[in-house]
């Protein structure tokens, strides 16, 4: 999702996965009482201070000693959730105890399913509130800059005595090599039955990239989607997330919450998704930027700038509230173009 500043001919430069995206415009209402910006929204029943939430990325003490645990206090302090992943640099545990905040888990399904399930009921007695179901890797993607720096994996604290994190090969990624060991490509929407049956929390899927597959997890009765396509890292000439945000939207109808993250760098992008029909956005590099840069105060004043320039949107869109924008605020180039024709 892009700056409309940096917009060539109609269209904005590639983002993660090398697509060009159209630019949707925004169409700015006036006259509007905007004196009082309130940017709250209540996701699965939890309030937080503006729809921004924290992806799960993993390994955050390659960005920062303090790893996992500065991320979550600086989504304490934000007021806002973090979704901790299931490839963490601190336990599950550690984390919980560092602050108070509301905390889902991203999970991937081991091969040894019993690692899985301890790994959620760990999730539950620490305190965290749902479950997020990452569903677009049965296998890990070529991902060729850690190949090209055989990329190796630190020792993931949540499975010490488990799992190692030693691979047999010192050529290519070591990473590719250890999820291909671990994760479980033979996964399928009957698992969702076994996920509940392990689980009282709700269960959210993350990877959703089509009407079909919203469908699909409706039936399925999950508790909700994030429209991912993993930061563009692994199946080239998926779409940017946004072109696809209101095809998941249309077939859903309201009967789940949808989420969306993948290139989200400006508040203007959040009110874009927002209008698009999603109910909160998911950060995942910028956090990490901000970690690496300045620990805990970084990645919080990231999420701050984003806040900030969302209610800064909002005002000069006309929009006081969060349910005040609507889809008539946005217009993608093709409507535009056939608006031009009619």
């Amino acid at each position: 999702m892009e700056s409309s500043s940096s917009s060539v001919s109609g269209f904005a430069p590639p983002g993660e996965g090398g697509i060009w995206v159209p630019i949707s415009r925004l169409r700015p209402r006036v006259l509007t009482d905007v004196s009082r910006i309130d940017m709250s929204v209540s996701i699965l029943g939890y309030r937080i201070s503006a729809p921004v939430m924290i992806a799960p990325t993993a390994r955050h003490k390659l960005a920062h000693p303090q790893g996992e645990i500065a991320t979550a206090r600086a989504a304490a302090s934000s007021k806002t959730i973090m979704i901790v992943s299931y490839m963490s640099t601190c336990t599950v545990e550690e984390i919980a105890a560092s602050c108070n905040a509301v905390r889902f888990l991203q999970l991937y399904v081991f091969k040894k399913r019993d690692i899985t399930a301890r790994m959620v009921k760990r999730a539950e007695n620490s305190g965290y509130k749902a479950i997020v179901l990452t569903v677009d890797v049965p296998r890990l993607g070529r991902r060729e800059a850690d190949i090209k720096n055989r990329m190796i994996s630190r020792q993931l604290e949540n499975f010490k005595g488990s799992i190692s994190t030693e691979v047999g090969s010192n050529k290519g990624s070591g990473i590719e090599a250890l999820t291909s060991n671990l994760f479980d490509a033979s996964v399928s929407w009957k698992d969702i039955e076994w996920l509940r049956s392990v689980t009282k929390l709700p269960i959210l899927i993350k990877g959703i990239l089509t009407s079909d597959d919203a469908v699909k997890a409706v039936e399925a009765r999950v508790d909700g989607i994030i429209v991912s396509n993993h930061g563009g890292r692994q199946l080239d000439y998926t779409p940017a997330t946004i072109t696809v945000l209101e095809e998941v939207v249309h077939a859903v109808k309201g009967k789940i919450p949808i989420l969306v993250d993948g290139g989200i760098r400006r508040g203007t992008d959040v009110f874009k998704a927002l209008a698009f029909g999603a109910q909160a956005v998911l950060i995942g590099r910028p956090v990490i930027f901000g970690l690496a840069a300045k620990g805990e105060d970084g990645a919080k004043q990231v999420i701050e700038m984003l806040k900030n320039e969302l209610e800064t949107t909002m005002a000069l869109s006309g929009c006081p509230t969060i349910k005040d924008i609507t889809r008539s605020h946005v217009r993608t180039e093709h409507e535009t173009l056939l608006q031009s024709m009619l």
